[in-house]
């Protein structure tokens, strides 16, 4: 069932969630996933700079995804630093003390009912919506939740949002233009952001650890310019698929060299057993063992 937006108060935000519990939860799982970006992983964090003046309300995020849950939480390491005066770093945990609680992200409404912790996780600022595409792992044609694209414009109206627009962590997959007619329709400062190394650190879903030593990275770009007169929602899907680095453009073949010089200190074991779901590593060592043979 979708959220029914309520007036925001000193108490509670636009959903109706109360913010001391939502600023203990945020604490609390900050707490507990800290070493998984600044201990055994580390989370490198650049053009934190442009958020500093950003206005409060009308800022929507469009990212890259790699896992459910780990690309997200790492995002509110970042705002709450950033809120807290700290830039380009997550190393001084005391800004979970002031958390940013005004921060809400675009989620699919099964993944965030999973279990008991994705529910808690919710509370800190899923806006949930059911796909319209795809549902338990089958392919459906579903008509879009117009109380869901409502919730959407209200946690714009009280404050940052972050989407993916290719509702998938399927790397390069094609963006849904649903995005394109939410920035119309709310004309928000649109701030691209571009994760990597996610899928390699953690498993799909983001809550194990896959791989330590892993450094991924957050990059914050410019605020992305639109011409709504001229530009078509395939024009804006264009420039936010080359700014999340996610058109197609962007997926090089990688050298099979260089991919066996990755993975040549691993053992058979570890690379039998290793979790490569939506993960591109496989498809694309087999497209060069191809070339390489037909050369």
């Amino acid at each position: 069932m979708a959220q029914k937006p309520k007036k925001k108060n000193f108490y509670r935000d636009a959903f109706g969630h109360l913010y001391f519990l939502k600023r203990s939860l945020i604490f609390l799982l900050g707490s507990f996933t800290y070493n998984r970006y600044n201990g055994f992983n580390k989370l490198k964090v650049s053009g934190t700079e442009k958020l500093v003046n950003l206005p409060s309300q009308n800022v929507l995020f469009v990212s890259n995804h790699q896992t459910y849950f780990a690309d997200v939480f790492a995002m509110y390491h970042v705002f709450c630093s950033v809120k807290n005066g700290f830039i380009d770093t997550i190393k001084n945990p005391v800004y979970l003390l002031n958390p940013k609680i005004d921060f809400y992200y675009v989620a699919a409404e099964e993944t965030m009912k999973d279990n008991v912790l994705t529910k808690l996780f919710a509370y800190t600022g899923a806006v949930t919506v059911k796909r319209t595409w795809r549902a338990k792992g089958q392919d459906i044609n579903r008509k879009v939740d117009l109380t869901e694209v409502n919730n959407i414009d209200k946690a714009l109206e009280n404050g940052w949002v972050v989407t993916f627009p290719q509702g998938t962590t399927k790397a390069f997959a094609p963006g849904r233009r649903g995005t394109a007619h939410l920035i119309r329709k709310n004309n928000p400062i649109v701030i691209p952001v571009v994760i990597d190394g996610f899928r390699r650190a953690f498993d799909k879903k983001g809550l194990k650890i896959k791989k330590r030593g892993i450094n991924a990275t957050m990059t914050f770009k410019d605020p992305l310019q639109f011409d709504f007169e001229n530009e078509s929602s395939d024009d804006i899907m264009k420039k936010i698929m080359d700014a999340i680095e996610q058109s197609p453009e962007f997926n090089k073949v990688r050298p099979i060299e260089e991919i066996l010089e990755e993975i040549k200190d691993k053992s058979l074991d570890d690379y039998l057993n290793e979790d490569y779901d939506e993960d591109e590593e496989v498809a694309t060592l087999n497209e060069a063992e191809k070339e390489k043979h037909n050369e």
